[in-house]
């Protein structure tokens, strides 16, 4: 994967561990901005997020108000999850980042530059794979490569890497229609990564998959991102799913979403099964619970 831009981790060393302060997983934090600011030992900052609030006009009803007051900062390298109940605004805030939605107010900046519209560097997966189904599996790949005049050679490259990466290599010239879900959402995954995006941001991208299949996917995630060096903002509902992946969970409170608890999660990487059965991991997802008002 000599081409990725930003190189990779090597295997079994924690790309961030030595760049964030290490966390107390029975330690609750009051979200404040300067809290929210993990990069004093020189870590590279990619995101700033500041004091965002968004309002949505309630169509003769009181106005909405989504988002009130979230401010934190996003590490480069990092797999930063967004965890809150449904409806709360997580899905909200990913489409303001991806510069799909305008806040009302607040500041939103990657890699120093405010994010006023959708930009070409960034990569979106949603709940659902949204394949073109007349479309062969390479062909979805590359599509994002072909709206952007930089169909190639190169390009046909890069892709085959993500297909052999994620275990796709022998069904490019599949149709999604004769893929299992876990299969077109790993194409998807491809396609979202081919450009080689700064930031990837992911919509519940495992919710309408099984257990097991889910589970297979969080370890497949983590190993991209440990191969490409990527950025993710994942949003979820689930406490064990944030926990597992993440560097940073992000905890919203109910709507209107405020911050509840910015949890780092010092866990070692590479993680495996048997993670999710240590006393650290049911200390973190015990924390995040009870941010979330589920567990005391």
């Amino acid at each position: 994967m000599a081409a990725w831009r930003d190189g990779h981790a090597p295997d079994g060393e924690r790309p961030l561990r030595d760049r964030l302060p290490a966390g107390d997983p029975g330690a609750s934090v009051t979200a404040s901005t300067s809290q929210l600011t993990p990069a004093s030992d020189g870590a590279e900052i990619l995101g700033r997020f500041r004091n965002i609030r968004q309002v949505f006009a309630g169509g003769g009803a009181e106005p909405l108000v989504a988002i009130e007051d979230i401010s934190f900062d996003l590490v480069k390298g990092s797999l930063v999850s967004l965890l809150g109940p449904s409806g709360c605004g997580k899905t909200t805030l990913l489409k303001i980042v991806a510069g799909l939605n305008r806040a009302t107010s607040g500041l939103v900046e990657v890699r120093g530059q405010k994010v006023t519209g959708p930009h070409q560097d960034f990569g979106f997966v949603f709940q659902q794979p949204n394949l073109m189904p007349w479309r062969r599996v390479l062909a979805n790949v590359l599509f994002p490569m072909e709206i952007s005049g930089r169909n190639d050679v190169k390009a046909a490259r890069q892709a085959r890497e993500l297909l052999a990466l994620t275990g796709l290599s022998e069904f490019e010239n599949f149709y999604p229609a004769q893929l299992s879900g876990g299969m077109q959402q790993r194409v998807a995954l491809c396609r979202a990564l081919v450009h080689q995006p700064t930031l990837l941001l992911m919509d519940e991208p495992f919710g309408a998959l099984d257990e097991l299949t889910r589970m297979e996917m969080h370890d497949l995630l983590l190993k991209i991102r440990a191969t490409t060096g990527t950025t993710v903002m994942f949003v979820t509902h689930s406490i064990s799913e944030a926990v597992y992946l993440s560097d940073v969970v992000v905890v919203f409170s109910k709507r209107p979403a405020r911050i509840a608890d910015y949890i780092e999660v010092d866990i070692a990487y590479p993680r495996s099964p048997e993670t999710r059965y240590s006393n650290s991991f049911t200390a973190f997802q015990h924390r995040a619970g009870r941010a979330l008002g589920v567990t005391r």
